[in-house]
């Protein structure tokens, strides 16, 4: 366990006992695409990694790094940039790690404005340029606030959402997290105990679409095909329903899945194997993780090494990603 020395919290890896046995041994040269706190990059470390590429777009992670990373005498190496672009900070890598998450630094800071818990800045950027979240809920149309919602959260009440933001905004500019949730929660009726927070599935569309969180993971998926050797391992944790079955349909083709629509359909040279599922299925948190760490408990984790085989293309009509439509 790490601590997150901003906020002095404790930070926990999501699912790290099962990645660190299903990944052993762990030696060699690894890559953290999200490195936020560094927790996975120091349980590699300790597992026997010889070292690790960190690699963040949020400059607080970076900043946050500086005050520990010496202790590892030049094991960890910090990379500014996105793990869609992995493969031009490494090469011939021996495992690549992906945490999806929002870090904790991220949640438990108001001012990023990720969290509905707590008042801030309607930010929500991870990179902390660009667009923020609130330029999107004050300039986007309402039908598309409705498409990012509904297809970025599955917020089935998208349509009824959108309307209140535009009847909101056009009173005064929605600017707090505090104030987009008081919207949301206006459109939706009160939870029953255990059950999720109404603004929950607004935010992750938001975030998501700020961030182009689904592009990013699609480029991180492929990018960590070409930059590792062989018998190379790709771990991935996800933290909602959308996130896991690109993961799962990604790894399907690249395993040689799938094989013809239907037996009818005429046969096909199948494709070479680029990535052998270790274990086939998802690996989810057992009761013990769950009681440390509650939010762990919409995670996954799939787990894949890389084969001889080139890298290849992939159908990305079949993954299922979820597109805005753009007009013109």
């Amino acid at each position: 366990m790490s601590q997150d020395t901003q906020t002095g919290a404790p930070h926990i890896p999501v699912l790290i006992r099962p990645l660190i046995a299903a990944v052993a041994p762990v030696t060699g040269v690894w890559l953290d695409g999200t490195f936020g706190a560094g927790g996975y990059t120091r349980e590699l470390l300790a597992a026997g990694a010889d070292k690790v590429y960190g690699v963040d777009r949020d400059p607080l992670a970076h900043e946050m790094a500086q005050k520990w990373v010496g202790e590892y005498d030049g094991r960890i190496e910090l990379v500014r940039g996105t793990f869609s672009r992995l493969d031009e900070y490494a090469q011939d890598l021996d495992g690549v790690v992906l945490d999806l998450g929002v870090s904790s630094m991220q949640l438990d800071l108001a001012e990023r404005g990720f969290s509905f818990m707590r008042d801030g800045p309607l930010d929500m950027r991870m990179s902390q340029d660009g667009p923020s979240a609130a330029d999107l809920v004050n300039e986007a149309s309402e039908a598309e606030l409705a498409d990012i919602i509904y297809l970025f959260g599955e917020e089935r009440a998208s349509r009824r959402i959108a309307k209140a933001i535009v009847k909101a905004r056009a009173l005064e500019p929605i600017t707090t997290t505090l104030r987009l949730t008081e919207i949301v929660e206006s459109c939706l009726p009160r939870p029953k105990p255990g059950q999720a927070h109404p603004a929950t599935r607004t935010f992750q569309a938001l975030r998501i679409a700020v961030n182009d969180e689904y592009e990013e993971l699609l480029g991180g998926l492929m990018a960590a095909e070409r930059a590792l050797k062989p018998g190379g391992k790709l771990a991935v944790v996800t933290f909602h329903s959308i996130e896991d079955r690109i993961v799962k349909r990604f790894l399907t083709q690249a395993s040689g899945g799938g094989g013809r629509a239907n037996r009818y359909a005429p046969e096909t040279e199948q494709p070479k194997e680029r990535f052998k599922l270790t274990p086939r299925k998802a690996i989810a948190p057992d009761s013990e993780e769950l009681k440390i760490n509650p939010r762990a408990r919409s995670a996954k984790l799939r787990v894949a090494m890389r084969t001889e085989a080139e890298a290849g293309a992939i159908d990305e009509d079949a993954l299922g990603l979820p597109r805005l439509k753009r007009n013109g």
